[in-house]
């Protein structure tokens, strides 16, 4: 071998050394960057010598995909969990002390308490004052429904905004890594600022791609394109604010509306659908359970004609902007809950008189029950407190449905929020699980270990000290053939 030869070999050993280790200082400078897959310096061998070919990115793109759809899952699980637990802090509260159902039971007992005393005009007075309380509680937490929507809504709104400017950096992104690749280049940077913005998306909507020539990707979700060659339009109209009937608009995908998800362990995938779900189901699941209790608490408490003669049932107690007429029977009245109220004529606040409810009346004199006059009569707060537990029937459409007490229907739907919210919690345990073991699973496979690291810098550290002891050796000579020559 030549020494010009020899002198070729180390010099060439050392410029890969030199692209080897800034490859490997790269890979220890990201060792906690989740975002950054791992690089290896790929070497061919020659005759002689060796030259540098390419930067090999180790992408584990299985592993990628079904980090993605799970990081889905549990983004569109998390967000529903997380709806669910603020509708039970305003609408049921820590303990239970803001649902319905309770303040239902407080109005059953005081009204059987004063049907024990009737005479007793306080008693009466406390009965109203509880039945105030429930009407209340509906009202606010209709109210609370709606205000959730209007909330949703406007997330709905910025996850929309926020899948629209990911696409457009998508499409820098995309676009420099096919340019690249056609270029012959590295471009494991813009592969790694590609695949995170795969990731970002995949949170608000569910990803698969498609490669083509070039390194080139097609986003699609659930059948829709999200982007080829260019970002495709995602839309939605927000509402400013929402009651009980209106209706929330559709978020479309190059014109393909988004399906909202189902159940609590849900079908979502990403937080948009959730959101969805949260705004068109579980809300108005809610509202129209509230509905049902304000229309049962109108038609128990309606005043009929005690001679069993023809005048018909009309609003007693409580009341709404419909009355004194009573809302359709077994129907659920949308918008029910917010409207109901009690009726001024009972309430001494407003100039009214509790004994009404005792002696009936409200509605003229042929709806009187006490004719006598009896400070003691009790027999129409018996039968009302008995109403309470009698069966009605109730739409199915609120989730519930069936013949039952107002009382059970009221528990049933307590225990259908809290049921709710315990099966999302432990689906989103469920699928954070998985999510994490991917994740981990993904970084193991794809990410840097610094033991790796440091053991490859210090095999490149001998190779560059043979090298320098080559090259040593070839100016030795070099300069021994001089002196000879002189």
């Amino acid at each position: 071998m030549s020494l010009s030869t020899a002198l070729n070999i180390a010099q060439s050993s050392l410029f890969n050394l030199s692209r080897q280790t800034s490859v490997v200082s790269n890979n220890i400078s990201n060792a906690g960057n989740e975002n950054y897959v791992r690089r290896s310096a790929a070497l061919e061998s020659m005759n002689p010598g060796v030259r540098f070919v390419s930067v090999r990115r180790h992408a584990a793109v299985e592993l990628f995909r079904s980090s993605i759809q799970s990081s889905a899952n549990f983004e569109a699980q998390n967000t529903l969990h997380s709806h669910i637990n603020g509708l039970k802090s305003s609408i049921i509260g820590a303990n239970g002390e803001l649902s319905v159902s309770s303040h239902l039971t407080a109005f059953h007992n005081a009204l059987q308490v004063y049907s024990a005393s009737p005479s007793d005009g306080l008693l009466g007075e406390a009965a109203v004052n509880s039945a105030k309380d429930l009407v209340r509680r509906l009202n606010d937490a209709a109210n609370a429904i709606q205000s959730t929507r209007t909330s949703v809504d406007a997330e709905i709104d910025a996850n929309v905004d926020r899948l629209n400017s990911l696409l457009s950096d998508f499409y820098e992104a995309n676009k420099e890594v096919t340019k690249g690749t056609i270029a012959g280049t590295d471009v494991s940077n813009a592969l790694d600022r590609r695949d995170t913005l795969i990731k970002e998306i995949s949170k608000i909507v569910p990803v698969s791609t498609i490669q083509r020539a070039n390194n080139d990707l097609v986003l699609m979700s659930n059948g829709a394109t999200l982007f080829e060659t260019t970002p495709r339009n995602v839309t939605f109209t927000p509402q400013s604010a929402y009651g009980p009937s209106t209706v929330g608009n559709l978020v479309r995908i190059d014109g393909i509306p988004v399906d909202a998800g189902t159940g609590a362990n849900t079908t979502a995938k990403g937080s948009l659908a959730a959101l969805l779900q949260v705004r068109d189901t579980v809300t108005t699941d809610l509202q129209s359970q509230l509905d049902e209790v304000a229309r049962g608490l109108i038609d128990t408490f309606a005043e009929r004609d005690p001679s069993g003669g023809g005048l018909p049932a009309l609003a007693g107690l409580f009341t709404y902007p419909g009355g004194p007429g009573l809302p359709p029977s077994g129907t659920i009245v949308q918008g029910l809950a917010q409207t109901i109220s009690v009726n001024s004529l009972f309430d001494p606040a407003q100039g009214g008189d509790p004994a009404l409810l005792r002696d009936g009346g409200t509605n003229g004199a042929g709806y009187i029950e006490n004719s006598s006059g009896g400070a003691s009569f009790a027999d129409r707060l018996i039968r009302y407190n008995e109403a309470l537990d009698a069966p009605l029937a109730f739409d199915p459409a609120s989730g519930i449905g069936g013949s039952k007490s107002l009382v059970a229907f009221a528990a049933d739907s307590l225990g259908w929020l809290e049921g709710y919210r315990a099966s999302a919690n432990e689906a989103a345990i469920t699928k954070q699980a998985l999510a994490v073991q991917l994740n981990e699973a993904l970084i193991s496979e794809s990410g840097v270990n610094l033991d790796v690291e440091m053991s490859r810098l210090l095999d490149l550290e001998n190779t560059f000290e043979a090298s320098a002891r080559l090259i040593r050796a070839v100016d030795q000579m070099l300069q021994d053939l001089l002196a000879a020559v002189r």
